[in-house]
């Protein structure tokens, strides 16, 4: 084996093993090439993004479909040019054309090695030993292999896509298409009923839940990202995880005992944080955060706007509710409001009741 038939061997290894952690073995975080390669293109539609104004959403749209094609090419191109490195010095002796002189230069390598990898073949070159055959054989089995997994990996993607819009546009309805979570408490309780609200929650906590694992089963997730502010996970984690900071420390806790302490309403608060958390952690190119000064002004500004949504929904509230609901809402919006950013969102655009940071108004952004 020359050196060059052994750096081309040492490349194909690096690919199937970059696949193989990607598609196999599926957890956020590893590959050894596709991060790299998904990174670089979203970093590049995002810098692109920003030339748009306010159509940059339009752009960043297409990134999860662009990353898609991307990251198939990547894969194809290593593997064509590591083969190629294997097949080159055989040109001629033991990899020959059916008649004619034979070329030994790299791109009729790269053509004799697409050929032998693809399931459909062709071409006039065709192994004359045993070695080659052998190696022939091998690529075949190795790009029919990828081919299946990469396609049964893109229909598991587009699936878990289709559940989490789902979730999302179910928690959207069920604020009215306002994305306030005081609304959608008030839809809960009716009257102040509170009867059918855990069940409800229980429902929600199982897609969550599938979403969030979704998410660490499949990176891809992270960079399909709607121009409509409806299907951003940073919408609905951040009003749901609203929801259950109102419902902890607003509503009354002894009426409402049975709901407060209920565990889909643990659940939720747990799992939305965790979707939020894998977001962060694995999501490339996101705004360094700055605390923001007003943001404690801003939370009462919104508890009091909910406060009242709750009462004509004539839900019995707590008197000394607010503080602790600066303080809950304190430990997740910095992590909600960071992930929003990196995926190109305005804090308008994911809170329902989103305040505006002059102290003076008192004016509540209504839907």
């Amino acid at each position: 084996m020359t050196l060059e038939q052994f750096v081309g061997a040492a490349l194909m290894l690096l690919f199937l093993a970059d696949i193989f952690l990607t598609v196999l073995y599926a957890r956020a975080g590893t590959g050894l090439l596709a991060p790299y390669c998904t990174r670089a293109v979203w970093a590049l539609l995002r810098s692109c993004a920003k030339l748009f104004g306010r159509r940059r959403g339009t752009l960043l749209s297409l990134a999860g479909p662009l990353i898609v094609v991307s990251l198939i090419g990547f894969w194809a191109l290593g593997l064509a040019v590591a083969a190629a490195l294997v097949i080159q010095p055989e040109l001629g002796t033991g990899v020959r054309p059916s008649s004619g002189n034979s070329s030994t230069d790299f791109i009729t390598a790269l053509l004799v090695a697409g050929n032998s990898l693809s399931i459909v073949g062709g071409g006039d070159y065709a192994p004359h030993t045993s070695a080659t055959r052998i190696l022939f054989l091998i690529n075949s089995l190795i790009g029919a292999s990828v081919l299946s997994l990469v396609l049964s990996y893109l229909v598991q993607v587009y699936s878990a896509l289709r559940e989490r819009n789902a979730l999302a546009l179910t928690i959207d309805l069920m604020t009215g298409g306002t994305g306030d979570a005081a609304a959608m408490l008030a839809r809960l309780m009716p009257d102040g009923d509170a009867d059918d609200a855990t069940s409800e929650l229980g429902n929600l906590v199982q897609s969550l839940a599938a979403t969030k694992e979704a998410h660490h089963f499949y990176p891809l997730l992270f960079y399909f990202r709607f121009e409509e502010p409806r299907y951003a996970v940073s919408r609905f984690t951040f009003v749901l995880l609203d929801l259950i900071t109102l419902t902890e420390t607003g509503l009354d806790s002894h009426r409402y005992r049975t709901l407060v302490k209920s565990a889909p309403v643990s659940a939720l608060r747990q799992a939305a944080f965790m979707l939020l958390e894998t977001l962060d952690r694995n999501f490339p190119s996101a705004d360094h955060y700055t605390a923001d000064p007003s943001a404690t002004w801003r939370s009462r500004q919104t508890y009091v706007a909910a406060t009242k949504t709750l009462e004509r929904a004539g839900i019995a509230l707590q008197s000394d509710g607010i503080e602790r609901y600066i303080v809950g809402r304190s430990k997740w919006e910095p992590l909600a409001q960071r992930v929003a950013s990196s995926l190109g969102y305005t804090m308008d655009e994911i809170d329902g009741r989103y305040v505006r940071s002059e102290p003076e108004s008192t004016v509540l952004r209504s839907h």
